[in-house]
This record gives C-alpha cells, structure tokens and sequence, in this order.
C-alpha cells in the first residue's frame, strides 16, 4: 500500500515521502534537510532506500550527505547536468526511475533553475496521478527565475498544464498563502480565488498545509497558469503598460505576471 507524506524543513518547505507499507521501503524528495526525515522514518519503521532530487539548490539537497551516511544503500536520483554531484543515479529528461513497481517520468522543467526536473506518475497513489514538481509550480504561484528566462518558464508550465486535471501536485513549499495575496490583487474580481484564499486561511489557522493542490486546480486558480485567459492577459496588459514592458506574446503575458510577483 502506497502513501504519501509531507516532513516538514526548515521554515515552510516540505519533503515529500513516499511509502511503501507492505516492504516498510521509503522514498523521499528533495530532503534540505536530513533530521525531520531521519526522525520521520523511525516513528513510522521505514527504510530509505531512494531519493529523488529536482534541482541543486541547498534547502532541496543540503540533508543527502547525511542521509547517505544513515542508508548506505540508498539511491540518489537527480539530473545529470547540475551543480549537485552528489547523485549515484544520473537522470536526463525523457528518463524513466522506477520504484517498487512505480514508474516515474522525468519531465525537463527549467525557469526557476536550468537543472530543474520533476518526477510523474501516471499510477495512482491517494486516489491521483503524482506529480513532484519542486520550486517549479506552487498552488497559486511558480518559482522564481534564479537561472531561466521566462519563455522556459511557462513552456515547463505548459507541460505540466497538459497533465491529468486529477494530478497531484505535490510542491515543495508552503507559499499558498502570499503567493493568494499576489493573485487577488491581480485578479480582484475572481470569486473562485477569493473562496480558496478563505479556505486555505482556514487550514494554516488549523496547522494544516495547503498542498497537495492539483493540475485541475492550478489551471483554474493559478495565475502563472492562465497566461492565455481574457482576464489574465488584460490585467497584464495594464501592468506592462505602467512598466514599459512588452505585453504582445503569450510569453510577454507571462513574463509581465512573473514580474509583478517579483516586484509585489
């Protein structure tokens, strides 16, 4: 039997576990951090025997290291062409990693790094296709440009948008709620955001997390992922207006929005 857990790190990010009850194995994503997953794994008897990394930053690979000490056997799984060398399993994009029957695509990802990837699979676990996206898209938002231009931004996004509305999306940190402030003073009149910025206040006040949220979702709440809606696209138009900023393009859309995020 399969689950998924989120460890919380650090101030707001998650590590993801997969588990597998019947063989007491466990897979983790992106630990930053070694302890929540050491402490995790023992409270519920699990070994870790494979880590899927997204992309080289520290808060996503600063626990392998240590974790590799704890489980020498375990399998490091990231892409090849990164600053992170710690891998033992070089992935590229097209790859496929397979675990305990799992099969998970490697799908190229860049914008919020040039490394980055994430993991999908089409089996369902909690009752949805899995999606461990990283810093690549958030529920309400995406991840900043550290490394990619903003046209490798939204075809990454694009190709998550072409998943299963059912997918979950399992990212990797808890910026649901800042990330609603942004998209309702861009979209003020969106009744939908409203209702979901009330409900996801509901749960941080009750210590729940906002994630996993869904591709379905994203499509209809995101404002990173409806580059090509009327509304979208006007309230970008104004903004690249007040800017300077080129608005003609599905990509200048895009990037327009990126830009009031980043300067919000």
């Amino acid at each position: 039997m399969f689950d998924i857990q989120a460890i919380p790190a650090f101030s707001d990010n998650y590590i993801w576990c997969l588990c597998d009850r019947s063989s007491g194995k466990a897979l983790v994503v992106d630990p930053g951090q070694a302890q929540p997953v050491e402490d995790y794994l023992e409270s519920q008897q699990l070994v870790l025997d494979t880590i899927l990394v997204t992309h080289h930053h520290p808060d996503h690979t600063g626990g392998i290291a240590s974790l590799a000490k704890a489980f020498p056997d375990v399998r490091i799984t990231g892409p090849e062409d990164s600053p992170f060398k710690g891998t033992t399993n070089p992935i590229h994009p097209g790859d496929e990693v397979v675990w305990q029957g799992l099969t998970f695509e490697v799908m190229a990802v860049p914008g919020h790094t040039l490394d980055h990837v994430a993991y999908y699979s089409e089996t369902e676990i909690n009752d949805r296709p899995v999606l461990f996206c990283g810093d690549t898209l958030f529920v309400c938002g995406c991840g900043r440009l550290f490394e990619g231009k903003p046209e490798q931004m939204r075809q990454s996004l694009e190709s998550l948008r072409a998943l299963p509305d059912q997918t979950g999306v399992y990212c990797a940190h808890e910026y649901t709620l800042a990330n609603l402030r942004f998209a309702r003073s861009w979209l003020p009149d969106d009744i939908a955001l409203e209702q979901f910025e009330q409900d996801c206040q509901a749960r941080r006040n009750r210590g729940e997390p906002t994630v996993p949220s869904s591709i379905g979702a994203e499509k209809t709440l995101n404002p990173f992922m409806r580059w090509d809606q009327p509304e979208v696209i006007e309230s970008a138009r104004q903004y690249a207006a007040r800017q300077g900023l080129p608005c003609d393009s599905a990509d200048a859309v895009f990037a327009a929005i990126r830009h009031g995020k980043d300067h919000f």
